[in-house]
Formats: C-alpha cells, structure tokens, sequence
C-alpha cells in the first residue's frame, strides 16, 4: 500500500500562513523554523522538505506577502476618477504597512531585491508593480498626467514606503491630523509633479 503524502499543498498554505503570522508576531529574532512548525504542528524536516530551508521559508513569506498587498490593490473598486483610483492605493498600502511592519520590512528590503519569482508565483496573481502601473496608465491615458508609467509607479511607492516607515517611527507628528496632512501632502506634491 503506497505511504499517505503528507507534504500536501494545504501544508505548504497553512506553513506560510503560520510563518507570516511568527513574523508579525516575533520580528525577524524570533523567526525560526522550529517555532514556525511547531505552530503549523508539523516538524522540522516537513518544513525543510517543502521549502529547502529557513532562507526558503523567508523567500516564501517575500512572496506571500505580496500575494497578500496585491489582493487588497485589486479589491480597489475602478471608477471614473482615474486619478482618484490612482490616489485610493496610497491609503491601502500605507495601512498594509502600519498593520504588519515586520513583514513590510521584509518585503521592501534590500536583499530581497534577488529574489525572482518562478512562473508559479508570477501566474498566481497580478504583481503590485502591474497593478500600479496600470493605474498610473489610466491617468496618462486620460491626459491627467505625463512621463513613463514606470518611473511615476516607482516614485509613489518610494514615496508611500518611506512615509510608511516614518509614521511608524513616528516622525510625522504627534496627532493624528498632522501625520494625515503630511501623507496628503506628500502625494499632492508627487501627482503635481507628473501633471500633463
């Protein structure tokens, strides 16, 4: 009789899952893959055989992290406010940020820059690069802004990541109206930049 797989895709699912919540939870110092199995209640050699190794498991988490932030992009209603669906991502990902930090750091940071999607992830759901730009496109389409989608993408996210990271440290003020008026006129500032 042929032995029960037990290294199922559900597996793999609910080992993420566990392993972006121990990351939430615990910060990078308390990452550990003996931790994140014994939460998922599975074993060591169970998590290795599913994804090689601790690095394996973080790459994972990279990818599922995005996973994540690109289903929030997408669930943004379309209107006909181009630029007002353009500016309705900021909130999103600014909140995203604020919710899981560790993981946001995880995600934004540098030696992640490696890490290529195979086509599995590539396939499984629009990147939040294209769903930027795509917005972004809507605006120039529209006449509502110029310059290359890409370049206007890559501002707003580095706009958007670094105002996240000083809320979080709290460097944009002390009352909650003043941290708001900061994030507007950040993005105010950036949008006026690229108008046509």
């Amino acid at each position: 009789m042929p032995r029960v797989k037990q290294r199922t895709p559900e597996l793999r699912d609910r080992v993420v899952d566990v392993a972006v919540n121990t990351l939430c939870k615990d910060g990078m110092s308390g990452f550990t893959t003996r931790r994140v199995a014994e939460r998922a209640g599975t074993s060591v050699p169970a998590v290795y055989e599913l994804f090689s190794d601790k690095d394996g498991l973080l790459r994972a988490v990279f990818f599922e992290g995005f996973r994540r932030l690109g289903g929030e992009l997408v669930a943004i209603p379309e209107t006909a406010d181009e630029l007002g669906d353009l500016r309705a991502v900021i909130p999103v990902f600014r909140r995203f940020c604020l919710d899981y930090p560790p993981l946001a750091r995880v995600m934004f940071s540098r030696p992640f820059q490696e890490l290529d999607p195979d086509p599995d992830q590539l396939a499984s759901a629009p990147t939040v690069r294209e769903i930027l730009v795509g917005k972004v496109q809507r605006c120039l389409d529209a006449g509502l802004l110029a310059g290359d989608p890409v370049d206007i993408s890559h501002v707003l996210l580095a706009l958007a990541q670094g105002l996240a990271v000083q809320e979080a440290g709290r460097w944009l003020g002390t009352s909650a109206s003043s941290v708001d008026r900061r994030w507007d006129v950040g993005v105010q500032a950036v949008l006026a930049g690229f108008r046509a």
